[in-house]
């Protein structure tokens, strides 16, 4: 589905050529493999700038969450503001590549931990995805400022705001994979075992069947394998 909608949004574009690079960077994202995401991108990247913006802002992504395991350095981030340098010399040819820049400025806002400055930036950054929506335009390429609002909660032990986060990104643009995995561990850190349970559930339910064993969906067969999913699985 995901893949779909992306070759759909580039079908009327310059990049309609392109638009399988896209369709496969967004299966991979939705498998949580955001680094085979960009290798796919990377390989066209050069002949086409939606691919360029896509490119920058997983690479962003990536760069960021490896920034916080440094409690988000100067040098640690240099790679995000690297990306974010990239994106703001597109924004005049592909408008997404603004809400992308945004997106990882609150990114490394996260990466330092910096609570307050991060929901300011994702309140802009969802600002503009939702403008952009309604316009009939793109958002953020990839991994929506949506879905990635409730991933910086989370990283951040923001706990409820996290799962408001989740919750609103469930309404924007469906119940992805990212939003499963987001709801339940945010549900299970806050002692929510049954809807941790059933979000865990969801996740395994829909993975499809060549689609590889990542992390995630390890952590996700684990927890309903626990006597308490059991338990609510057979009430």
């Amino acid at each position: 589905m995901i893949a779909w909608l992306v070759a759909l949004m580039l079908a009327q574009s310059p990049c309609s050529n392109d638009s399988a690079a896209m369709a496969a960077a967004a299966d991979r994202s939705a498998m949580f493999d955001l680094q085979g995401a960009t290798k796919r991108l990377a390989a066209e990247m050069k002949a086409c700038p939606e691919i360029a913006v896509a490119y920058w802002y997983v690479h962003g992504l990536i760069a960021a969450r490896e920034a916080y395991r440094f409690g988000g350095s100067p040098e640690s981030l240099e790679p995000v503001k690297q990306a974010m340098a990239e994106l703001q010399s597109r924004v005049s040819a592909v408008p997404a590549a603004e809400i992308a820049q945004v997106v990882l400025q609150a990114a490394s806002s996260a990466a330092q931990s910096e609570r307050e400055e991060m929901g300011l930036l994702l309140e802009h950054a969802l600002s503009l995805e939702g403008n952009a929506r309604s316009a009939g335009l793109p958002g953020a390429p990839i991994v929506s400022a949506s879905e990635v609002a409730g991933d910086f909660w989370l990283q951040v032990h923001r706990f409820e705001d996290a799962r408001r986060a989740y919750t609103a990104a469930a309404e924007r643009v469906g119940a992805t994979r990212r939003v499963a995995l987001g709801l339940a561990r945010t549900a299970s850190r806050l002692n929510d075992l049954p809807v941790a349970c059933e979000q865990y559930r969801a996740l395994v339910s829909t993975w499809p069947k060549a689609g590889g064993e990542p992390p995630e969906l390890t952590e996700a067969r684990a927890f309903i394998g626990r006597a308490e999913c059991r338990t609510a699985s057979r009430k």
